[in-house]
């Protein structure tokens, strides 16, 4: 279990790609470690908070991404995703994120990403638009069908918006454990691990409200999600730099 503090942000230097992400929500539920642990690698272990295990759901949208040394294209760098991730330390004492899948719809920058991070990339159909206006800013609406072919299916339709000020997560808080993550593992073919470092500033988080009408993105996995409703916290923007990654021994 982590519960050391906000861990130290790698040194990614000039890193491997950049890109900006837009408009995330996470959703985490509470949820049995003993299911999450059927689809790690053994060589990962669960973290939990104080005991308890957690799954995030995080639609979002990116743009501005490329290669380090590649300017930005336009039908590659903009693009909406839609990751499941859980939370782990590594053989290596790091804590980070284990994805369990992460939904796009860009099919060159899936495969691209599957070849240089080894990461459960798959492609997806998604609609992102805001779609109406109250008095505290407009709701988004997000929806997502798995097309990827030979992967279980898995949709998602919700509709969220931010409410309330921006604020970053306390040092030790669970907020803080959930979202204070700077780095990825992944496997391959082989079971050969690797870890991956991001760098970006620290989250400038909301609260948020979801209305979620449709939500299989465990099922393939076979993870059930509790019908308590998640906590949710929103972000509107995040400059990202991404490393290579590196086997893990």
């Amino acid at each position: 279990m982590h519960l050391n503090g906000t861990p130290e942000m790698p040194d990614v230097g000039r890193g491997l790609m950049r890109m900006v992400w837009h408009d995330l929500l996470f959703m985490h539920w509470k949820v049995d470690g003993d299911e999450l642990r059927e689809h790690l690698p053994s060589s990962l272990e669960l973290d939990t908070w104080h005991g308890q295990a957690w799954i995030g759901i995080v639609p979002f949208r990116m743009s501005g991404v490329s290669l380090r040394w590649l300017p930005d294209v336009p039908w590659f760098s903009k693009f909406p995703e839609l990751n499941v991730r859980t939370y782990v330390i590594g053989p290596d004492g790091q804590p980070g994120v284990w994805f369990y899948s992460l939904d796009a719809t860009n099919p060159v920058a899936v495969r691209g990403a599957r070849w240089l991070y080894n990461l459960q990339y798959m492609d997806a159909e998604i609609q992102f638009e805001r779609e109406r206006v109250c008095d505290c800013g407009c709701w988004i609406r997000y929806q997502s069908q798995r097309t990827h072919r030979g992967e279980p299916a898995a949709d998602l339709s919700v509709e969220y918006r931010p409410i309330g000020p921006a604020y970053e997560a306390g040092c030790g808080t669970l907020l803080d454990w959930l979202t204070s993550r700077y780095s990825l593992f992944s496997a391959d073919r082989q079971g050969r691990l690797y870890r991956g470092d991001i760098a970006h500033d620290a989250w400038k988080l909301r609260d948020a409200q979801a209305i979620i009408q449709c939500n299989s993105m465990t099922d393939g996995i076979n993870v059930s999600l509790p019908a308590d409703d998640p906590l949710l916290h929103f972000s509107a923007r995040t400059k990202v730099i991404a490393g290579p990654i590196r086997r893990v021994h």
